[in-house]
């Protein structure tokens, strides 16, 4: 299984889009095969210092995706390789 994880904050526009791009894409992929965790630098000192300037982060399996702006395509892919491997 691949961990997918969403860093966001609460009122954050770009978070939501990129949360929107998540489960659409997780939605097409086979279920059970991406494990989805979202966590807030709001309630997460050590994830604020981390990333508070690059939010929304996606990470896939604890390594960096993407900050800022999400690709849908891009993600699919990515998680489309680790499906494979």
């Amino acid at each position: 299984m691949t961990a997918l994880t969403l860093i966001s904050k609460p009122d954050c526009h770009l978070c939501d889009v990129a949360r929107e791009i998540v489960d659409t894409v997780v939605a097409d992929l086979p279920e059970g095969r991406v494990e989805v965790e979202e966590l807030s630098i709001a309630e997460d000192p050590a994830l604020y210092a981390t990333w508070w300037e690059k939010i929304p982060v996606v990470l896939i399996d604890g390594e960096l995706h993407a900050h800022w702006r999400l690709s849908a395509d891009r993600l699919r892919s990515a998680l489309t390789q680790k499906e494979s491997a």
